[in-house]
């Protein structure tokens, strides 16, 4: 009994005692290291960070918030150190192309921008004294992208691919260094990707010359002659619209044709995917995602040359919409197909033409229905009375093709008869009925009484 007591501390064995104690301290201090290791990762304000947004590139910082990259940078200065290569301002407010600066500022083009801007910051401190003497390359944080960094040996000045270092050791902080350089450095992919938006642009720009002549019998080509690149087709955009659900769209002359010169789903995808980084428009972006054959037949009709102004309702004015609204069988279909104009407007030809005319009466993918423009309080109004909608986000994607205009509110066609049962007028006409005369006899009588006494004094 006494052995057992020796081994043993109330029931428990020795070794299972110590076992339990000494787990209860790793997992009691465990918690406390890990806190620790969270916290290494917090900006304080002696960052590199905080420094280049309150330093003297407003330019540079301006971009990064535009960007939205205030995230990723946190993290990488976070794991380690970073060198930044910051253009000066005159960099980016005069020596740049407005056409460039104006491609790197569209919503559409924010993956462009942050690889722009990634490109000029390396995960790891290079300082002044410790620069490299020959050409070395370094790898960006744009993954895709890599440095040459050189010092020339004759005249001592140091360059960072075509751009030269003005301000070494500018801003010195625990977590980073910033050196001021004077151009700003362009990755080849940011500069392809502007080259085919420019020629796009080019494209769409081409006059038509030579359009054929259309049977207005049969509604076909004459004679079919060459459409030239960037003309718009002949047939009016209605003969390309799919009949219906379960025929298949009808084929129409144009520049895409089958070698798809304009690359319609590409250009779809892209303002729908523009809409979702622009914000408050969800609810139009995921409506043209589920309809899966609406943005076909959009980018079909891109690609074959047609032209198209989206009106797109933000998310406030589509939570109005009502379940009796929606329920209808193809309700969210016709709804965005009177959203949509088979021209190229934007906010300032639309705005032009609203003062000059008053009313202006665009027609919509929505066959017979036009929606209705005018002049009010300095911007454009859509609708009727009723229902109407104001232009609120301007020119949120243009690209020479698809044109999307952001409106605060949902356009509903006004009420009318259905095209099946046109309504009969009922005439209330008087019938012509025949009605004979009845004889009058006293008048006869005295009519025959005079003849017999004019008679009789002749004689």
């Amino acid at each position: 009994m006494s052995t057992m007591d020796s081994s043993s501390i109330y029931g428990v064995s020795v070794s299972t005692f110590f076992f339990f104690f000494f787990s209860f301290l790793l997992i009691s201090t465990f918690p406390h290291s890990s806190s620790s290791t969270t916290t290494t990762t917090q900006i304080n304000s002696n960052s590199i960070l905080v420094a280049l947004l309150d330093s003297h590139y407003t330019e540079l910082a301006e971009l990064v918030e535009k960007a939205l990259l205030l995230h990723n940078l946190e993290q990488a200065v976070g794991t380690h150190n970073i060198t930044i290569f910051a253009p000066r301002n005159q960099a980016l407010e005069r020596d740049l192309d407005p056409e460039f600066k104006r491609f790197l500022l569209e919503p559409r083009n924010l993956r462009s921008l942050q690889t722009l801007l990634m490109s000029h910051i390396l995960p790891a401190r290079i300082s002044d004294h410790n620069f490299p003497a020959t050409d070395r390359r370094h790898r960006t944080l744009s993954p895709d992208h890599h440095l040459n960094l050189a010092t020339n040996p004759t005249s001592g000045k140091k360059t960072v691919d075509s751009a030269e270092i003005l301000r070494p050791n500018d801003v010195l902080r625990p977590d980073g260094v910033i050196h001021g350089i004077d151009s700003l450095i362009v990755p080849r992919s940011v500069q392809e990707d502007f080259n085919r938006r420019r020629s796009l642009r080019a494209i769409s720009a081409v006059l038509p010359e030579g359009a054929p002549q259309v049977d207005p019998r049969t509604n076909r080509l004459k004679k079919p002659a060459p459409v030239p690149a960037g003309a718009p087709p002949v047939l009016p955009i209605y003969d390309a619209l799919a009949p219906g659900p379960s025929l298949a769209p009808a084929p129409a002359p144009g520049p895409g044709g089958p070698r798809h010169h304009f690359n319609g789903e590409k250009q779809v995808k892209d303002f729908i995917q523009t809409l979702v980084h622009y914000g408050g428009y969800n609810e139009m972006a995921d409506i043209l995602v589920n309809l899966t054959s609406l943005a076909t037949e959009m980018g079909r009709l891109v690609s074959e040359g047609y032209v198209l102004t989206v009106l797109a309702p933000n998310d406030e004015a589509m939570a109005k919409l009502t379940t009796d609204q929606l329920s209808e069988p193809g309700a969210p279909e016709q709804i965005i197909y009177y959203h949509i104009i088979p021209e190229y407007q934007t906010e300032e030809s639309m705005y032009n033409a609203v003062r000059r005319f008053g009313k202006v009466r665009y027609d919509t993918l929505r066959l017979h229905h036009k929606v209705v423009a005018q002049e009010s309080d300095g911007s454009v109004k859509f609708g009727h009375a009723d229902v109407s909608a104001y232009l609120f986000d301007p020119d949120i994607y243009t690209d020479g093709r698809i044109s999307v205009q952001g409106i605060d509110g949902v356009l509903l066609p006004p009420e009318e008869n259905d095209g099946d049962t046109p309504r009969t007028r009922t005439r209330t006409t008087t019938p012509l009925v025949k009605v004979a005369a009845k004889p009058r006899r006293g008048k006869l009588l005295e009519l025959a009484c005079n003849m017999v006494g004019a008679f009789g004094r002749v004689c």
